[in-house]
């Protein structure tokens, strides 16, 4: 009779289990895990003129993701050791991926990237607008259709950093009319390049929910950071945000990397 009560008290054990209740909503798709990373073309801050890919899919592996943004990364340019660092990437996290340029750069390519652990069904890319002449800058955006058949925008931008807020407001203003269109959730995550009080961040706020909102840890420099820049922001959607992080990554790139779980209905 013991032996027949322990058989019980285990199965009710394992039936009860945390585990095996995360493991059904994984498999499920009943949540959706997002992160936002400003890689630096992977160049750690602290080893001039290295490239360490490895340090930046070993940051992507340990929150695995089931959507990434990618920004400042580079395609066969001369300081990469010309690699297309998306694709590789790719292959060291088991996602699908593409890449997106903004800027020709040093014999190569330079922009966005977006890593899937679904399939890509379909993609876009649009030019910024500027005020004031800078650098470059896109948003990319892909069609995905998660494990439950729902249909999902993610997109990714790094918005100008080298003029005044005037050059962000106008991008921000394009990628909220060109989003504007799309009918499903969508997921909007980037490299702002301003804090959350700033114009750009306050036109983002009217049509996007911020999967932080308040007393949101800063993104940069990665050492010892002061600001918040980085960002994953949803429409579209009444979807209850499970878990938000700023993860504490301080060697692989200048920027931590921020990390949205959401609750998907």
């Amino acid at each position: 009779m013991r032996k027949v009560g322990l058989a019980v008290l285990v199965t009710l054990f394992w039936a009860c289990s945390p585990k095996i209740g995360t493991k059904a909503k994984e498999q499920d798709g009943s949540s959706l895990k997002v992160m936002s990373y400003n890689i630096h073309h992977a160049n750690p801050p602290s080893k001039a003129g290295l490239i360490d890919l490895d340090a930046i899919a070993a940051v992507i592996n340990r929150e695995s993701p089931d959507l990434v943004g990618l920004q400042e990364v580079d395609r066969l340019t001369k300081r990469c050791g010309n690699v297309d660092q998306a694709k590789i990437l790719a292959e060291k996290t088991g996602l699908h991926y593409q890449f997106f340029k903004a800027i020709d750069h040093d014999g190569g390519e330079y922009g966005v990237a977006i890593l899937s652990k679904y399939p890509i069904v379909s993609s876009s890319k649009i030019a910024l607008p500027q005020v004031m002449k800078g650098e470059a800058r896109t948003m990319a955006a892909a069609e995905i259709v998660l494990p439950n058949q729902m249909k999902i925008t993610f997109a990714n931008t790094h918005l100008d950093a080298q003029r005044p807020d005037s050059n962000r407001v106008v991008q921000m203003k394009e990628i909220l009319t060109n989003l504007a269109s799309k009918k499903d959730a969508t997921i909007l995550v980037g490299d702002l390049n301003c804090e959350p009080n700033k114009e750009p961040i306050v036109l983002l706020d009217k049509v996007f929910k911020r999967s932080c909102l308040i007393n949101c840890e800063p993104t940069i420099p990665q050492d010892k950071p002061v600001n918040m820049i980085d960002y994953i922001a949803l429409r579209n959607a009444n979807w209850q945000v499970k878990e938000y992080r700023v993860i504490p990554e301080t060697y692989a790139s200048d920027h931590r990397p921020v990390v949205a779980v959401y609750q998907v209905k």
